[in-house]
């Protein structure tokens, strides 16, 4: 039996950084300004969306410490 590549804590990170990602995209979609070029859609929601994106190739990357 093979060992998985990923354990429960790299798919709990793979969570919140969909999670992030996702909150991005709906600040984004409540910007009342037109076409989105309001504080939230120009600014702050990319924001949140890069981070969704660093937090989840953090989560791919990420590689617990052996136990001795």
């Amino acid at each position: 039996m093979s060992k998985l590549p990923f354990t429960k804590k790299n798919y709990q990170l793979m969570i919140i950084g969909v999670l992030v990602v996702a909150l991005g995209f709906f600040i984004m979609a409540m910007d009342d300004q037109p076409h989105g070029f309001g504080f939230l859609g120009i600014t702050l929601s990319p924001i949140v969306v890069m981070a969704g994106f660093v937090i989840e190739i953090f989560a791919i990357l990420y590689t617990p410490k052996e136990k001795k």
